[in-house]
C-alpha cells in the first residue's frame, strides 16, 4: 500500500523541518542554518545541520541526512508510510491510499489503536469522576499523585464491575479481545479484563496506545499486585518502554536515559525534574530495548537492583555495551527505597543518586567488596576470590586489569594473583610473589601481545627466542591453542601457567614487530656465543651471515627480510645442536 503522491508533497510543504526535528535535537541559528548535536550518534561538538529553505539535514560526522520524511523514518523507526502518516496527523491533512498487500493490516492497526484509545478515555474519565473510583484517588494523593500528574499520564480507573468497558465504548467483542480489553467467560458472556484496579496507560513511541498496566488498592483480596496486558498485534513487551513517548525528547537533549521497572517510579523521575525516564513493561531490558534507545541516547543508567540484575545479566549488558556503543551505569539508593518514594519523601537523594550513577561492573565489583571482610588474611583471599569472579565476566581485559587493580588496592593482594584466584575458585591458593620466578621483560612481553595481537606477532617468534624453560614452555602452550588462554592453562602447570595468567590481564603498548626484533637479535647472540670455536666452514660462514644480518634488524628496509632469515638460522642450528 502507498499515498498518493500528491498528498504527500501536501504533507512535505505544510511541516517545518526545523520543528520536527527541534523535537528531538536542542537547535541553535548558525548563519541560515540550524544546528545541534547529531541524534544519531554520539558527539559532543555539534555537527548536525538543519536548513529550512530546502527542507533537509545533514550530520557531518555520521553522514546521515535527509528531508522530513528521512528524519521521521530513522528516529521513530518507521517505514515510510508511517512517516507519512504521523506528519499527516500532526498538520490535520487526511491521506488518501494506493491499494496494495499490507492495505488491510494496516487498516486494522488503525483500527485497534482506535479501540484503545477509547478505552483511555473511558478509564480516565473514571478516575477523575466516578464517585466508586474515590479511593483510587485518595491513594494517588497519598503517593504523591495530583490530579495535574494523573492528567499529564492519563491515569484511570477499571470500575469492580464484570462489563462496564466493555458495553460502554462502542467497540466489538472481537476487538476488545484482540487488544486484550475483555474475554469470553465460561457463561459465555464479554467480561471485561481489568477490574477494581489503578491504570496506567501504555504508549508505544509514537504515541499510539497499545497496552495498560493495572495495580490493585492496598487491601485488595487479588494476590497480583499488577496486571499487565497480554501480548497482542500492536503490542510486544520487548520492544515497547512506558514513558518513551513523553521523554525520548528530553533522552535526546541529555543523551542520557533512566532505565526502570515501574510505571510509579517513571512518574516520580518525572516529578523530580528527571523527565528522561523509562520503565520496561513487566519484563527484563532486552536487546531489543537496548536497540531503541541507542537511537535517542549513548548513556544508560539503571535504575533497579542491578546487583540483583547481574547474576543472569552480566554478559548482556557487557555484549551490549561493546556491539551498540552505549555506557550503562546503576544508580545506587539507599536501602530499602524505590524511585517512586524517593520522589515524594527525598528528591534530592533521588537526583543525586542519577548523578553519581557508577558503571555497571564497578557497581557490583563495590557491592562485593563493601560486603568482604578485609580484616584477617583469610577474608582478604575470600573477598578477592568473589570480587575476581565479579570482574572475569567482563570481555574487555583491559577493563578487568583496572578493576583488578582497585582490588588489589582494597585487599593487599598482589594483582598477578587475582587471576589465578578467580581460575581456581580457591583462596588456599594464594602465594607470595617475591620469591616467584619472573620471566625476562622482552620476552613476557611477547608472550602477552601473542595473546592479545596474535595476528601481529605470531609470524616472528619461535620457542629458540625464550631464555628461561617456563616461558618457553607458555610458549608452546600458547601457540598448541593458538592464543586462546583457557586452553593453554589446561597443558601447563606451575611457572608456565603463572606466566601465561599474568600476561592475559596485561597488555603492552608497544609495536610488535619491535619487541620481536629485540627477541631475535638476544636470541641470535646468544647462539653465535656458544659457537665461538665452530671450525666448520660452513658454519663459519653461515655465522658471519649471521652477524651481518643481525645488524641489518636495524635498518627500516632489511629489518623484515633479516629477521625472517635469522628465525630460519635458530631453526636449523637447533636441529643441528639437537
Amino acid at each position: 500500500m502507498g499515498i498518493v503522491a500528491e498528498d504527500i508533497e501536501r504533507v512535505r510543504s505544510s511541516v517545518s523541518i526545523v520543528d520536527v526535528v527541534g523535537q528531538y535535537v536542542t537547535l541553535r541559528r548558525v548563519g541560515r542554518n540550524m544546528s545541534g548535536l547529531c541524534p544519531f550518534h554520539s558527539e559532543k561538538s555539534p555537527s548536525f545541520s538543519v536548513r529550512e529553505d530546502t527542507g533537509r539535514y545533514k550530520c557531518f560526522g555520521c553522514n546521515a541526512g535527509g528531508d522530513v520524511f528521512t528524519f521521521v523514518q530513522e528516529i521513530e523507526h518507521l517505514d515510510f508510510v508511517g512517516a507519512v502518516e504521523k506528519l499527516a496527523s500532526r498538520a490535520g491533512i487526511e491521506l488518501h491510499y494506493t491499494s496494495g498487500p499490507d492495505d488491510k493490516t494496516r487498516q486494522r492497526r488503525k483500527e485497534l489503536y482506535a479501540v484503545m484509545d477509547r478505552a483511555v478515555e473511558w478509564y480516565h474519565e473514571r478516575l477523575l469522576t466516578d464517585p466508586a473510583a474515590r479511593p483510587a484517588r485518595e491513594y494517588l494523593k497519598a503517593r504523591g499523585i495530583s490530579g495535574d500528574v494523573a492528567r499529564a499520564f492519563k491515569l484511570g480507573w477499571a470500575p469492580d464491575d464484570w462489563d462496564q468497558l466493555a458495553t460502554s465504548i462502542g467497540s466489538s467483542g472481537e476487538m476488545l479481545g484482540e487488544v486484550g480489553l475483555a474475554f469470553v467467560n465460561k457463561r459465555n458472556r464479554l467480561q471485561d479484563s481489568f477490574r477494581a484496579r489503578i491504570m496506567f496507560p501504555i504508549f508505544d513511541e509514537s504515541g499510539n496506545a497499545v497496552a495498560f498496566g493495572g495495580r490493585i488498592l492496598p487491601g485488595s483480596p487479588d494476590p497480583a499486585k499488577y496486571k499487565n496486558s497480554t501480548e497482542t498485534p500492536i503490542y510486544t513487551k520487548s520492544r515497547t518502554l512506558y514513558g518513551l513517548n513523553w521523554a525520548k525528547t528530553d533522552i535526546v537533549k541529555a543523551d542520557t536515559v533512566i532505565i526502570c521497572e515501574g510505571y510509579t517510579d517513571v512518574i516520580g523521575f518525572h516529578r523530580t525534574g528527571l523527565t528522561n525516564a523509562v520503565a520496561t513493561c513487566g519484563t527484563a531490558l532486552t536487546e531489543e530495548h537496548v536497540k531503541m534507545l541507542k537511537r535517542f541516547a549513548s548513556k544508560m543508567i539503571l535504575a533497579f537492583d542491578a546487583d540483583a540484575a547481574g547474576q543472569g545479566a552480566a554478559a548482556r549488558f557487557y555484549e551490549w555495551e561493546k556491539r551498540y556503543a552505549v555506557s550503562v551505569s546503576v544508580a545506587k539508593f539507599p536501602e530499602g527505597r524505590d524511585p517512586g518514594d524517593l520522589a515524594q519523601n527525598d528528591p534530592d537523594v533521588l537526583r543525586q543518586a542519577i548523578a553519581n550513577a557508577t558503571p555497571f561492573l564497578g557497581f557490583r565489583l563495590q557491592r562485593v567488596l563493601d560486603a568482604g571482610d578485609v580484616r584477617s588474611p583469610e577474608g582478604r583471599a575470600r573477598t578477592a576470590e568473589q570480587a575476581m569472579r565479579v570482574i572475569n565476566e567482563h570481555p574487555d581485559v583491559n577493563v578487568r586489569s583496572l578493576y583488578a587493580a582497585q582490588v588489589a588496592t582494597h585487599t593487599g593482594i598482589a594483582a598477578s594473583e587475582l587471576v589465578k584466584i578467580a581460575k581456581t575458585g580457591s583462596s588456599e591458593q594464594i602465594v607470595v610473589t617475591a620469591a616467584r620466578h619472573m620471566p625476562d621483560g622482552a620476552g613476557f612481553a611477547a608472550l602477552s601481545m601473542l595473546i592479545h595481537r596474535w595476528d601481529d606477532i605470531a609470524p616472528w617468534l619461535t620457542e629458540q627466542l625464550f631464555v628461561d624453560e617456563p616461558s618457553r614452555q607458555a610458549f608452546i602452550a600458547l601457540v598448541d591453542s593458538e592464543g586462546d588462554v583457557t586452553t593453554a592453562l589446561s597443558s601447563v602447570e606451575g611457572e608456565a601457567a603463572d606466566i601465561i595468567e599474568r600476561a592475559a590481564v596485561l597488555e603492552y603498548e608497544v609495536e610488535p614487530f619491535t619487541e620481536a626484533k629485540t627477541l631475535i637479535g638476544a636470541a641470535v647472540r646468544r647462539a653465535l656465543a656458544h659457537r665461538v670455536h665452530a671450525a666448520d666452514a660452513d658454519q663459519i660462514r653461515d655465522d658471519r651471515h649471521a652477524r651481518i644480518r643481525l645488524d641489518d634488524l636495524h635498518n627500516p628496509q632489511e629489518a623484515e627480510h633479516a629477521a625472517a632469515e635469522l628465525l630460519g638460522w635458530l631453526s636449523q642450528r637447533a636441529a643441528v645442536d639437537n
